[in-house]
């Protein structure tokens, strides 16, 4: 079971903000985390009492705020993950940066260990495949601008090259 799995999704909010100003300035302050996250001091001094019972950060009031190793790699998981989806979004469905981003945060929290190692796999897929890779996501890019554009029939007849491909497999069928 993941450690993140116990945290709710504000905290882990936090300990991502945490751990980027951390990587930034090598520790992080409440004002500044306040600033980052657009929330009131006291809702900071709570997620930091919160995120220190945990055991996941180092916290005394007007004292700076650094992570603990365990809230290193908790972090860590929480931004890889949400790394992982904003890639998977931009790279593999085409959405555009902001757009990934936003929605990576939201979903972030929700996705299991299992289905968040198979989104990986998938985008590394894509990547490394030679006959997924780029010419898999660009016509998925055509597809989805026939269906946008209302077109009831977006198959690969409306494709030449998916048409080829469909002509030399009936072919290779004896139906040609």
């Amino acid at each position: 079971m993941s450690d993140t799995q116990s945290l709710s999704a504000s905290l882990e909010d936090y300990l991502e903000v945490i751990y980027g100003l951390v990587k930034k300035d090598k520790v992080a302050r409440g004002r500044d985390i306040s600033r980052r996250m657009g929330v009131t001091g006291a809702s900071v001094t709570g997620a930091l009492r919160a995120l220190s019972e945990r055991k996941l950060v180092n916290y005394a009031p007007y004292e700076v705020v650094t992570l603990t190793r365990q809230g290193e790699r908790v972090a860590a998981e929480v931004v890889g993950r949400h790394k992982a989806l904003k890639d998977f979004f931009v790279s593999v469905l085409g959405v555009e940066e902001k757009e990934a981003g936003e929605n990576a945060c939201r979903i972030e929290h929700a996705v299991s260990e299992n289905l968040m190692k198979r989104l990986i796999r998938f985008a590394e897929f894509v990547r490394v495949c030679p006959q997924a890779g780029g010419r898999w996501v660009e016509r998925f890019g055509r597809f989805c601008e026939y269906r946008e554009s209302g077109l009831a029939s977006a198959g690969c007849a409306r494709c030449p090259e998916g048409a080829e491909e469909g002509a030399d497999r009936r072919a290779g069928e004896g139906q040609g």
